[in-house]
């Protein structure tokens, strides 16, 4: 079992009027999640925290009842834990959906999402959309989740035409929470170990930030203290958007299973 060490940040940024970045820390489930929502008004706002609240309300269930319903085509290659990660993704997506047709002001209201969720012997990350999850090992940073965007997904079909897509598409987001009746996750387990760093934020910050920076950042300073300073680096750069991230220390492991 995982001892984590965990901090996060939601800003408005310097350019938007709301904020709406949703983020959750629940070190008791061991828990992480941003979702980046986008909508007219507030339907981003919304669409958002209806995201975090569905997925923590749905996991801990488990937690607290050792029950709750299981996919009905959950995925043979994946733990048990993972197929309950991905079900309250699609429970979320439904909740969004569902909630954007109660009125004309949430209308095409969605969100991205980026979970991290430690059971005792693995972490396993779950994303829709173009919130990055980073894990930092042995002072390496490499990306986890699968980036759900106009630009990522051309460059793997075809990565010269990607180079010809006009700045103001290249974010458009392919898969979103709740924009669809279903939506699909991308997701993997692997194991953890003492020293590991996680860090997931919303685009905010990933657009005006570079991974080796927050290599850098995220290395040198304990959770708290670099979630501040990242979020003043990509504030210090325009803030054009808002900016969440969480920083996940894994200070030691009590499971025999490690060594």
């Amino acid at each position: 079992m995982a001892i984590i060490e965990s901090a996060g940040i939601t800003d408005v940024g310097k350019k938007r009027k709301g904020n709406e970045d949703s983020l959750l820390l629940d070190d008791d489930q061991r828990l992480y999640v941003v979702a980046d929502g986008m909508g007219g008004h507030q339907a981003g706002e919304v669409a958002s925290k209806l995201v975090v609240e569905t997925i923590r309300d749905y996991m801990k269930r488990f937690k607290d009842e050792g029950e709750a319903e299981e996919l009905d085509d959950s995925d043979e290659t994946l733990s048990r834990e993972a197929n309950r990660l991905l079900a309250g993704i699609k429970l979320a997506n439904n909740v969004v959906h569902n909630v954007s047709h109660t009125k004309n002001i949430y209308s095409g209201m969605g969100s991205t999402v980026s979970a991290v969720y430690f059971t005792d012997e693995t972490l396993i990350c779950a994303n829709v959309g173009d919130s990055p999850i980073y894990l930092i090992r042995n002072k390496n940073i490499e990306l986890l989740s699968t980036t759900h965007n106009l630009f990522s997904d051309m460059a793997a079909l075809d990565p010269d035409s990607a180079t010809q897509i006009s700045p103001g598409f290249k974010h458009i987001l392919t898969r979103a929470m709740g924009t669809q009746k279903s939506v699909k996750a991308d997701i993997c387990e692997i194991r953890y170990f003492k020293e590991d760093i996680l860090v997931i934020s919303s685009d905010g910050l990933s657009n005006k930030v570079s991974q080796e920076e927050i290599l850098d950042i995220a290395n040198k300073e304990r959770p708290d203290k670099a979630c501040r300073s990242l979020v003043d680096l990509a504030n210090k750069r325009g803030g054009d958007d808002n900016i969440t991230v969480i920083a996940l220390n894994v200070k030691a492991v009590n499971n025999t299973f490690y060594h």
